[in-house]
């Protein structure tokens, strides 16, 4: 399979990045700075670069992104309006998103809305859950988003992983083990249109 991963030298770009080359896949390494991956092609690319998106949807299987808002107080949308675009493009290459934990529910309400959520982390899932509500309106793409438990990290690659869709199934994940999931659904997908999560 050719895959393609936006932010493939984040820590979770990273992992599913290694995981896709430990399971013989041929993956292009899409950065902003263009940055080497050993045993990956490398591409310089915004995410915003609708154009340079499509264009490697046209030439790979799937396009993961692996992108996170940004973290130091500045705005937020344009990564919303990156993934606007892609919702309504015309892509032919499956799209996985990765998540975030926020916009899981407990009882019919997302976690970033519950009393307690951690202030320094409810602008980036505030991004998230509109960047899912931006997913599940779009028509005609095939898309999956993978959101984490609660809490990511790296950690240990076990290999075995808890599924849930809606709503958290444990804690913590490591993004090893993240990256395991991620990887079985692209080779055998069973949550398309969907957003589904994972926790060890």
């Amino acid at each position: 399979m050719k895959i393609a991963v936006y932010g493939a030298t984040g820590m979770v770009g990273s992992e599913i990045t290694a995981e896709a080359l430990r399971r013989g896949h041929d993956v292009t390494a899409v950065t902003r700075s263009g940055s080497a991956i050993e045993g990956t092609a490398a591409r310089t690319a915004e995410l915003s670069d609708l154009e340079a998106f499509q264009d490697l949807a046209a030439t790979h299987d799937a396009v993961v992104v692996s992108v996170s808002p940004d973290r130091t107080g500045g705005p937020h949308e344009p990564i919303l309006a990156a993934h606007r675009a892609i919702a309504g493009a015309s892509v032919p290459a499956r799209v996985f998103i990765v998540g975030g934990a926020g916009a899981l529910e407990v009882d019919g309400v997302r976690l970033k809305d519950l009393p307690g959520f951690p202030e320094a982390y409810l602008a980036e899932a505030t991004t998230f859950a509109e960047v899912l509500d931006t997913y599940r309106a779009a028509a005609g793409l095939d898309w999956t988003m993978l959101a984490p438990a609660p809490m990511i990290a790296p950690g240990e690659r076990t290999g075995s992983y808890q599924l849930g869709l809606d709503s958290p199934v444990g804690d913590s994940i490591s993004s090893q083990d993240f990256a395991v999931a991620a990887l079985d659904e692209l080779e055998e997908p069973k949550h398309r249109g969907q957003r589904f999560t994972v926790a060890n």
